[in-house]
């Protein structure tokens, strides 16, 4: 087991051309890699450097850049465009795409007595280690798993073998994952990097990954004092150490405390990376346990045109909605179709207030009639643009017309809270 590099502070400000020095660096002490696979995120994850570094490995690799696999998840494959724009240069006849439903192999089983154990009771069934057929084909003697390393609604903290096993995972795999972390309670889950789920992905990474050569290179991304973007952080290792390091400082630069309960927050969505409520949502999870009882968080999403990544999640959101942890179980015990895909259910409950706060959307594409529908608030995206401009608001706490808002403007970047909602 090796940690080939671990660079980061709060104050730590890492430049592309930086990042890409520690990555040569990281590479020259690995060997093989003549056959290397990259799996770095989609663009939902564009803020990640993920862009960049998977860039610089294909300067520094040249031919032995085999391939390049976006851990989609459920997500929509990347058009031309998106590639073009978040990996410039690199040919796109490099990338693949992952599909969740057909291009996966099971490696093994979670047993179920060890979920009950770790999630309390509150689940009991066993969990399919499922990767792409390339991660475990004997193809490449090298993959590159990238990414950022940043509180996380499923996970707790992003990254890791996620990246592998629900990234480039199955449909049972990641729609029990999700579950699992939905019952548990995402609040216990956020911004820790041991919880249930991980432990479900470690036990699979020790049984059924342990002869794949994986290597993971680890961003941790912040904002500087002027709002910009920073790298704080680059952790490069074939290990959980390489995480927990990352994660350690994450939790130090993502996690950003309220001096008092939010009353109205603002959350913009960036329509280079948000163009669904299934992705869009962030604005829910990461900043819920800010928000005080009663409040409001209006969502500006300017790209958002449907509710799910996938037609059948996107039909079973429209169909069942927001209502609840409550509603949504007793929706999984009644009807075949939701429990069939407990990640739309998982999704179901990540993305409701539990009738605690206001959930107001703003979307670019989708009607009043569609977003109350699922039960939400509507309100019209040009109005509240208007009113609050995402491009002269500052980051947190900001007075419009006389009324106190906290801004965010990218809600993938961080976790907020206030220590009233901590448990």
């Amino acid at each position: 087991m090796a940690l080939y590099c671990a660079i980061g502070g709060v104050d730590k400000e890492l430049t592309t051309q930086e990042l890409s020095g520690l990555l040569r660096d990281a590479l020259e002490q690995i060997d093989p890699r003549n056959r290397v696979l990259a799996v770095p995120p989609d663009i939902t994850r564009l803020h990640s450097q993920a862009g960049s570094l998977t860039c610089a490995a294909h300067q520094i690799l040249g031919d032995q850049l085999k391939a390049i696999l976006p851990a989609l998840g459920t997500h929509t494959a990347m058009t031309p465009k998106q590639m073009d724009h978040m990996f410039p240069g690199v040919p796109r006849e490099l990338f693949k795409v992952h599909n969740w439903r057909t291009d996966v192999e099971t490696l093994g089983e979670v047993p179920a007595e060890f979920i009950r154990e770790v999630s309390e009771g509150k689940v009991d069934f066993a969990w399919p280690a499922q990767v792409n057929r390339q991660i475990c084909s004997g193809e490449f003697d090298l993959i590159l798993s990238i990414g950022q390393v940043v509180p996380h609604e499923v996970i707790g903290m992003a990254n890791y073998n996620k990246n592998i096993l629900v990234g480039t995972g199955g449909r049972m795999g990641i729609n029990r994952s999700h579950y699992l972390g939905a019952v548990y309670g995402m609040e216990r889950i956020m911004g820790r990097a041991d919880n249930p789920v991980r432990a479900v992905l470690n036990y699979a990474s020790d049984k059924f990954l342990r002869d794949i050569p994986l290597v993971y290179v680890h961003t941790v991304v912040g904002r500087d004092e002027n709002g910009q973007l920073a790298v704080r952080g680059l952790f490069v290792g074939d290990d959980i150490e390489c995480f927990h390091r990352a994660a350690e400082l994450s939790v130090k630069v993502n996690f950003e405390m309220v001096d008092r309960p939010i009353r109205k927050a603002v959350v913009f969505l960036d329509p280079r990376e948000f163009h669904s409520t299934w992705l869009g949502n962030k604005a829910v999870y990461r900043t819920r346990m800010a928000l005080g009882d009663d409040a409001e968080l209006i969502v500006l999403a300017p790209a958002v045109r449907e509710f799910g990544e996938d037609k059948t999640i996107d039909s079973l959101i429209r169909k069942y909605g927001y209502h609840g942890t409550s509603a949504t179980l007793k929706a999984v015990e009644q009807n075949e179709d939701l429990a069939a895909e407990l990640g739309a259910a998982a999704h179901l409950i990540h993305g409701s207030s539990e009738g605690r706060f206001k959930i107001t959307w703003c979307p670019g594409e989708l009607t009043r009639e569609e977003i109350q529908r699922v039960g939400f608030a509507y309100a019209d995206l040009d109005e509240m643009m208007e009113l609050y401009n995402p491009h002269t608001l500052s980051h947190g706490w900001n007075t419009v017309r006389g009324e106190e808002i906290f801004f965010i403007a990218n809600p993938g970047l961080g976790l907020w809270a206030h220590k009233s909602r901590l448990q």
